[in-house]
């Protein structure tokens, strides 16, 4: 995965801190658009993270490898967000924590694929697992990221795989968009394809 100095560094710390309370933990968002799809500006990095300490301790350990908090994160503002918003000092990114949950995020961490990234193992959310997270989120540059990973990964994807968690999600959610938003999605890049 080539990627600037900062990311890097932010992921070697990032790694290091994590391994430090064992934790399991994947890259998402536009870090991931940038290993799977187009490269696109960014200015953070996301990560969803799954441990057993508590917030506290997690929180500690990131402080210990240069995170600070970019929010007074309390207790209350992590349970109702399930988010942890640190900024690194080494490189000036933002480094936005999801805490994971039960369910789809627990699959994804399955499906996470190991990516070296100037010599640190990174796990990484599947082109697969992405592809859903950007077409529920559904913004324009969502979608853009969406398109990107098609054009690059294209016939290498497991659209079976996309189908059924998106049908998992839509059962779940009580919706019905999502599936035919896929579908027009691979209707025009097929349509691209030369």
């Amino acid at each position: 995965m080539p990627s600037p100095a900062g990311p890097a560094e932010l992921l070697a710390d990032l790694a290091a801190a994590l391994d430090t309370v064992e934790a399991r933990w994947y890259v998402f968002g536009a870090q991931a658009v940038l290993v799977w799809g187009r490269p696109r500006l960014t200015t953070d990095v996301d990560v969803t993270v799954q441990c057993s300490v508590p917030t506290r301790r997690l929180v500690a350990a990131l402080q210990q490898r240069g995170f600070s908090l970019r929010v007074d994160s309390t207790e209350a503002f992590i349970a109702v967000t399930r988010v942890v918003p640190f900024e690194h000092a080494a490189s000036s990114l933002g480094l936005d924590v999801v805490l994971a949950g039960p369910g789809l995020e627990e699959l994804f961490l399955e499906r996470a694929v190991p990516v070296d990234v100037a010599g640190t193992r990174v796990p990484v959310i599947s082109p697969e697992d992405l592809i859903v997270t950007k077409l529920l989120a559904g913004r324009e540059k969502d979608l853009d990221d969406v398109r990107g990973v098609l054009s690059e990964r294209g016939e290498a994807l497991d659209l079976a795989r996309i189908r059924t968690t998106l049908r998992m999600l839509e059962d779940a959610l009580g919706q019905s968009d999502l599936t035919p938003l896929l579908e027009h999605e691979l209707k025009r890049w097929r349509r691209s394809e030369p």
